[in-house]
């Protein structure tokens, strides 16, 4: 396989969609990993597998009806595999395996099919102190945003995923490219104030819009930085409930089509307003476990 991922936005040929069967028993609240999933836990709302394999064959449907190749991971017995983009992430022709945190490092073998399709000089595997989940490595063409937590405590943030030495070790790979790292806010406990991954709080999309909840940064200065790449005129700010719904999660097919959670009421008009067809489906039950659509995806290849 030739991967080839530039952007988010470029037309999309080939995907992986994570896995809803076999999620096993719903999790104690000490066994969450982020806000979103102990809320759900503690109210009772945790997510039933039966309603996340629904909603993600509509997501499937969606894909290939837009003449998507879409692979899955293999099943892990009672091991829940939704979030694709924590695993891996593409860079133009190289695939970088994270170093998810040690809970979930069994969900690499389920991969293991994906990853033999691809040329082994270009997989990259982090070094060990290295941190980095798909969700925080966000690119726009020649730029890649990556979302980070810098602070001390860094350590005793289950939310914090992305450290600088996986700055550094991107800086090392794509010397031409020019990577911003944005401090992120981290909560474990409240999902309407924690930022678990950039994508949660920023995403382009179309050609040269954006989404962005200004909140989500530690310093204004990094949200200044969107406006300025993209255009004050061109991007979308989200609401703090809207974060918490995980507005900014959308998922681009191309871009004149994006996905987005049918509930994104006020999004999905100024998306039309830019001229972009809305592909509205359920995934309200898949965000009770901290992601949405971008989360639940890890593209291959965009023309």
């Amino acid at each position: 396989m030739n991967l080839n991922i530039k952007n988010e936005t470029d037309k999309l040929k080939a995907v992986v969609l994570g896995q809803p069967k076999s999620m096993g028993m719903f999790p104690k609240m000490e066994d969450t990993y982020d806000s979103k999933s102990k809320e759900s836990v503690a109210k009772g709302i945790y997510p039933q597998e039966i309603d996340v394999e629904y909603e993600m064959t509509y997501f499937e449907t969606i894909l290939k009806k837009h003449k998507v190749n879409v692979y899955r991971p293999y099943v892990i017995e009672d091991c829940n595999q939704v979030f694709a983009r924590d695993v891996a992430f593409v860079i133009e022709d190289k695939i970088i395996i994270s170093n998810i945190i040690p809970d979930r490092a069994n969900e690499l073998n389920a991969y293991e099919h994906i990853f033999n399709s691809i040329a082994f000089n270009k997989i990259y595997n982090l070094p060990e102190k290295a941190h980095v989940e798909g969700g925080d490595v966000v690119l726009h063409n020649d730029t890649i945003f990556v979302g980070t937590y810098k602070k001390g405590d860094y350590k005793q943030y289950k939310t914090a995923r992305t450290n600088s030495y996986a700055v550094d070790f991107l800086r090392e790979i794509f010397p031409n490219k020019t990577i911003h790292d944005l401090s992120l806010v981290k909560d474990d406990d409240d999902p309407y104030t924690g930022i678990l991954h950039l994508d949660c709080t920023f995403q382009p999309v179309g050609k040269d819009k954006a989404i962005v909840y200004k909140d989500g940064f530690v310093n204004e200065k990094d949200y200044q930085l969107i406006l300025e790449t993209f255009g004050e005129q061109n991007v979308f700010e989200v609401t703090k409930e809207e974060m918490y719904y995980m507005t900014p999660n959308i998922f681009s097919i191309s871009p004149e089509v994006v996905v987005v959670e049918e509930n994104f009421i006020r999004l999905s008009h100024q998306l039309q307003d830019w001229g972009i067809t809305v592909e509205k489906i359920p995934y309200f039950e898949v965000s009770k476990m901290g992601g949405l659509l971008r989360c639940s995806t890890l593209p291959l290849v965009r023309e």
